[in-house]
């Protein structure tokens, strides 16, 4: 049984960006990036993970979103690196013309 919950936010040609939340709490993004016969992953999490629930996120992530792409006897490498940080801002630029107005 699959401890997190994948949301995906985009995707493009060539990647893919996913919300990831445990039960109704957001814990963090995955930002998966696809080249040839290599998978690159930015894991941002809100707070870190017991290396156990670390290792089972990635291990998720590459049997249902990556391994759907390109499976592990395709691919080169699968490379993640983890980030543990909080979110700050969430800006959309250029602003809106009624947010420069200030409405």
């Amino acid at each position: 049984m699959n401890t997190f919950r994948l949301v995906r936010l985009l995707r493009t040609l060539s990647s893919e960006v996913y919300v990831v939340w445990r039960g109704e709490q957001r814990i963090g993004q995955a930002d998966i990036h696809y080249a040839d016969s290599s998978v690159q992953a930015d894991l941002l999490l809100e707070s870190a993970l017991d290396e156990r629930e670390q290792n089972d996120l990635i291990r998720q992530l590459d049997e249902d979103i990556v391994s759907s792409y390109l499976p592990s006897f395709d691919r080169d490498q699968f490379i993640v690196t983890v980030f543990v940080g909080r979110e700050v801002d969430s800006l959309n630029y250029p602003p809106a013309t009624d947010e420069i107005d200030g409405n």
